[in-house]
Order: structure tokens, then sequence, then C-alpha cells
């Protein structure tokens, strides 16, 4: 089983960001207000709208119950009685979308996100969806999918689901281990999970993933190995395998587990034999934590250079205008990005009040455009060429680093551009680190972020 070197293992794993936008959230500007939002909104549809249509971002926040591992944002109840209040303010928000357009957009696609989304009764989402799937017009290619909670995702959620269109859903597993799910406070049987799974696929669902995690509480070789030998007796047809991200001053529960945490040596010998069964499943590595079979349209478009990277991850869309509609969640407009309050009670007082409910934002410079794209394609393509004077921009001490990649042999780089191998993909976010200029003008250390590796 071929393994990170230790020496570069120690070296890398720092804390980094994971790139799913540029800057990263915690470097915004925060320089736009309502108006300018509003005008840049306007624009980036009229550029792109009409070719590449939008995308929908939805976060639903509810859960029922706490997984204590979990970094999201969210809030614990059992009381189902919030459910209209909240989707009629998504309603009013997406109104307010509508409104900017001026038109019926096209939808390139819609992704139902949490919390638990299916916390939501089979009506509540079918009113919420029924709504904005009438005001739009839904592209041939659009692709609409749903993270479902194997407890709770019922025949009723999946056939309400699939008769509005969706094809794809996301099974949050973590793990199999009776151990590691009671230490993390998510209980769910494999027999659950496998009749979520088969239930899907009767339906009509052409695409089942799996999100499973590394680094947790209790894992060991074993029991990673079984795992993927249940996994594989399911066979989805994509997996994201993500490393789990201990942040206990962020989130506090996450303090119950962490004596019972792998050693950072051990984690990630976690992925390597996790990834070594992925292979031998039929399983192709798409990028950073996520994996694909043959078949899937991820690996297609893996292999035809279109792949793209947004808040929800790699995917196929190439829509460079992604909504957000929710508290916490955040739209990318491709000139601007924006992200609602993350407490749900001012979430839905400003929308009430015909308010956008963003509580930050960051406005792109043509020097920021051009980072995004080229960190965008390290991660999707792991090569990309030089689209703007980085020789004179990024100065000494950053080519010094890239030479240092280079003579570890994890990179090439030329006057033309810059390539990252395959021994350097487990560093790549600590390479589009070096052209990540907003992040050195301050001081890295006090962001939080998870580490790299």
């Amino acid at each position: 089983m071929k393994t990170v070197s230790p020496r570069l293992l120690q070296k890398y794993n720092v804390p980094a960001p994971r790139y799913t936008s540029y800057p990263t959230v915690p470097l915004w500007a925060d320089d736009l207000n309502e108006n300018g939002w509003i005008g840049l909104m306007k624009k980036a549809y009229e550029d792109f709208g009409p070719t590449e249509g939008v995308t929908l971002y939805i976060h639903l926040p509810y859960c029922e119950s706490l997984c204590t591992y979990c970094g999201c944002n969210k809030r614990i109840t059992k009381n189902h009685a919030v459910e209209t209040p909240y989707i009629t303010s998504i309603l009013n928000e997406w109104d307010a979308y509508l409104k900017i357009i001026d038109d019926q957009p096209k939808l390139a696609g819609i992704h139902l996100g949490g919390g638990t989304p299916t916390f939501f009764s089979p009506e509540s989402l079918k009113e919420l969806l029924s709504f904005i799937l009438e005001s739009s017009v839904l592209m041939s290619n659009a692709e609409l999918s749903f993270e479902g909670h194997p407890n709770n995702t019922t025949r009723e959620h999946l056939q309400t689901l699939f008769d509005l269109g969706f094809k794809r859903v996301s099974y949050g597993i973590q793990d199999f281990d009776l151990a590691v799910q009671k230490a993390i406070h998510r209980i769910q049987p494999f027999e659950r999970v496998k009749e979520a799974t088969e239930v899907a696929r009767e339906i009509g669902y052409d695409s089942v993933n799996f999100d499973l995690i590394y680094g947790l509480p209790h894992q060991t070789l074993e029991t990673i190995e079984n795992t993927f030998k249940q996994v594989s007796l399911l066979k989805p047809d994509r997996i994201a395998f993500y490393s789990y991200a201990h942040l206990p001053a962020a989130f506090p529960a996450q303090k119950s587990f962490e004596q019972f945490l792998p050693l950072e040596s051990e984690k990630r010998v976690l992925y390597e034999k996790g990834k070594v069964q992925l292979a031998a499943m039929g399983y192709h590595e798409i990028g950073m934590d996520h994996f694909a079979l043959s078949n899937d349209p991820l690996y297609a478009a893996k292999e035809n250079k279109t792949l793209h990277r947004n808040f929800m991850g790699y995917t196929t869309s190439p829509s460079k205008i992604l909504i957000g509609l929710g508290n916490s969640s955040i739209s990318d407009v491709y000139y601007a990005y924006a992200q609602n309050t993350k407490e749900i009670d001012l979430y839905k007082e400003q929308i009430s009040l015909k308010h956008f409910a963003i509580s930050k934002g960051h406005i792109m410079s043509k020097e920021d455009i051009e980072t995004r794209e080229l960190i965008l394609n390290l991660i999707c393509n792991q090569k990309a060429t030089w689209n703007f004077c980085y020789y004179s921009l990024l100065g000494k001490k950053n080519w010094d680093k890239l030479k240092v990649f280079k003579e570890e042999g994890l990179i090439e780089f030329d006057s033309k551009g810059i390539e990252v191998f395959e021994a350097g993909l487990p560093f790549i976010r600590n390479i589009c680190m070096v052209f990540d200029l907003r992040m050195q003008e301050k001081e890295e250390a006090k962001f939080g972020f998870s580490k790299a590796i």
C-alpha cells in the first residue's frame, strides 16, 4: 500500500483552506452592501444566465438530534412546526431574486443541504420546490440532488422528490462501525442504509452518493476495512471520503470524543487504506475527497477537463452563478460572494422586512478572479497556465516555495504554467496556498482552518 512520506506529512499537515472559493470566506473584504449585491447579481445573470443558467443551494438547517462530529450550521429540534415559517422565508427570498432577474430564470441545478433536508416533510418540500420550479425554466441537463439521513429518508420523501425531477441522493453514512457511530451520536444500522439505497434505485434515482469520514474516534484499519466491505455491497455511484475536521473551539460537542481520535500519522494511513479499497472496487479518484465509478458523469467531467468546484464540492455544472437560499447559505455570482446571516430568526426577520439577509460579502477584483481560476484549475485538473503576471505578483518567497515542491517531486512548473503530479495530490491545498496572496497579507493562523491532510 502506497503511503505518503511521513516527513512530508508532518511538514505539510498544517491548517489550510479547502478552496471551495477564492478568496476563502474568512478573508472576504466585507465590502458589499445590498444595492451592490443587487447590481452585481443582475450583471452576472445578464452575462451568464441565459447560456449557463443558475444553480440553487437551499439550506434546510433543522435536525432532530445532534451528530457530535458535525461542523455544519444547524439547529436541533423535534418541533416540526418550524417547517412552514422557514419555507415561507425561503420562498420570499427567491421571489426577491426573481425581481432582480426580471424573467423566468434558467435553472442548471438545485441542491438541498443542511442540517437534514429530510427533517422536512414530503409535503413541505413539495410546497417549497413546486414554487421554485414553476417560476423557472429547468435546463435539459439540470441536476437536482438532495442530502438525506438514512434514518428518516422515507419512501415518500424519495418518491415526492423524484416526481419533482430529483435524480441524485446523497446519504451521510460516515462509518458503519457501531463504536464509531455511538461516539459521534449517529447510529444507523447497515440494514437501514441498504433499504434507503435500494428504495431510491427502485424508484428510479440514477445516482446514489455516500459521504464517509476518516479520522473519527475509534476508527482503525480494521474498522475502515469493514466499513468499505459493507459499502461494496451497496456500490453507490459516488463516494465522498472526507477528512474529519476537529475544531472543538467552534463546535464544542467535538470535545466529547477527542481522547479517542486517531493520531495524525494514523489518520492518513486510514485514508490510504480506504483509497486502496475504493480502487479495488472500481472507483476513480476525482479530486480532493471525491471518488466515482466509470459510468458516473463526474468521472466523465474529470476525464474531459470540464470538472467544476464550488461551495457544494465537485460538480459537473458549468454555471458561474450559485444562489444560496436560507440562513448561512453562500452565493457566488462570479463578480461577488455573499453569505446570509447564520442565525435563523434574524434571517427570517430580515427577509420579512423585504431585505436580503446578507451578513458578509466580497466584491471580486480582477486579480481575485484570475487567482480563483488558477486555483480551481489546480484542484479540478491538477494543472494550470499562468493567467496573469505571477512572476511579479508572487514574489521571491512564494517562488521559493514552488521550487521546494518541485524538488520534492510534487509539481513541475515553467514560464507557461504548473502541473501537480500524483505524488502532490495529498498536498494540493498546501500548493494552492502559495497563490493565496490575500491570506499571506493576514495572519494565517487566526482563521481556524482544518488541517490540510
